[in-house]
């Protein structure tokens, strides 16, 4: 996939689905015949990405193997998710160039972007430009990341930063309550930033089951982010169930 195929496809299958599925693949979780099996079940039941990488994902060259076996298999998307430059890895079809935009530490603001870029473009890889905002504390997105959380009880701050990505140019903006986050970002704060925010919003962390997964959604989500459900033991079955409660709600 050349240019904004990536880009156009989401919005496409956006239109046709309501919302969509992304599922998180942490190639230091999973191993590789796992990860192939678990692309291929989750395309069945309708996902419509499998993003690769993680906050704490270093193993370049296990997320190289990983991504090349899994693309074998399927026709959706790979899209890479990077925590630092050692989530660029070749043969994926789009990287969600992120910022993390509430970071204390310029490093993941722009300059972990600025080693990348090069990477990027030699491995022509689909730039997402994405603001990547962490909501609360405690989880590895928020540790590794130096983020100063935005407060769930707080979506008018989230919402400030997401027209500020917008007025910067970028087209997505991804709320992370954190990998296994004990909560999920609030419906309201989606309803917030929904409203000022006119891209594509991805909402990730703490999805366990279809109510919290449609209130997201008709709240305003676009793509819902589901990962550490499937490694903590999470069946296809219950994640079939939240993709067609998701492409129902709104």
């Amino acid at each position: 996939m050349t240019g904004n195929k990536v880009e156009s496809f989401l919005k496409s299958e956006r239109k046709k689905k309501n919302a969509l599925l992304f599922v998180l693949i942490d190639s230091e979780e999973s191993k590789l015949e796992s990860s192939q099996k678990l692309a291929q079940d989750v395309e069945k039941i309708g996902a419509s990405a499998i993003l690769v990488g993680g906050s704490s994902a270093t193993d370049q060259i296990e997320m190289a193997k990983v991504v090349k076996g899994i693309k074998k298999g399927i026709k959706i998307p790979i899209i890479l998710f990077p925590g630092n430059i050692t989530g660029v890895v070749p043969d994926a079809d789009a990287i969600l160039f992120s910022s993390l935009m509430n970071s204390e530490n310029p490093y993941f603001i722009t300059q972990a972007q600025a080693l990348g870029a090069p990477s990027v473009l030699k491995f022509g890889l689909e730039p997402l430009p994405t603001a990547y905002l962490v909501i609360g504390d405690g989880t590895s997105a928020w540790f590794v990341g130096s983020a100063r959380g935005i407060p769930f009880e707080k979506p008018k701050i989230a919402a400030a930063y997401a027209l500020a990505a917008q007025f910067l140019g970028m087209r997505f903006v991804y709320l992370e309550a954190g990998s296994g986050a004990k909560s999920s970002v609030t419906p309201e704060m989606v309803k917030t930033v929904r409203k000022a925010f006119n891209g594509f919003l991805i909402v990730g962390g703490g999805i366990r089951d279809t109510k919290t997964a449609s209130d997201l959604v008709k709240a305003g989500a676009d793509a819902l982010v589901i990962g550490t459900f499937l490694e903590k033991g999470g069946s296809i079955k219950k994640l079939a169930e939240i993709t067609k409660a998701i492409q129902r709600s709104k």
